[in-house]
């Protein structure tokens, strides 16, 4: 099969331990003076986060439709430095900084150029579909470490 990978969604790439996802900011991003709501940056943030995941193998689809759980943002530390504008083409950074048997921990950016927008720490978590947090399996939590790492 000679997929065309131009009419896929763009994943962003691995460059050591940080993964990096272009997002371009549009007009439904933006208030009526043409300024990131703040609330978006929390959107491209999952995005990058959830891409993150799967180009490292964690199939979380998988695992919610056979019943044995999803993540969930369990605490979220999120700084805002300055504002991203219509038309501005901003990068999220994402490291993860620690892993649990339950969780893991990334560190998020959203960058324009070299300056830091806003800035995050996420803690997010598997849950049972009762919401109690459950073990991660163990090639998940390796996969985690080796983010961490950058190996």
């Amino acid at each position: 099969m000679n997929e065309d990978t131009r009419d896929r969604p763009v994943s962003g790439y691995f460059d050591g331990k940080q993964h990096r996802f272009p997002v371009r900011v549009y007009f439904e991003d933006t208030d009526l003076s043409g300024i990131v709501y703040h609330a978006n940056y929390l959107r491209y943030m999952e995005r990058a986060r959830s891409d993150m995941l799967r180009i490292s193998g964690i199939d979380q689809r998988e695992r919610m439709e056979a019943g044995k759980g999803a993540y969930a943002v369990v605490d979220l530390a999120i700084k805002y430095r300055l504002p991203a504008k219509l038309d501005d083409d901003l990068l999220v950074v994402s490291h993860v900084v620690g892993v649990r048997a339950a969780s893991c921990s990334i560190h998020q950016r959203v960058m324009r150029g070299s300056e830091i927008l806003t800035e995050a720490e996420v803690k997010a978590a598997l849950v049972a579909p009762t919401g109690r947090p459950i073990r991660q399996p163990r090639e998940w939590i390796d996969t985690f470490k080796r983010l961490e790492t950058g190996e």
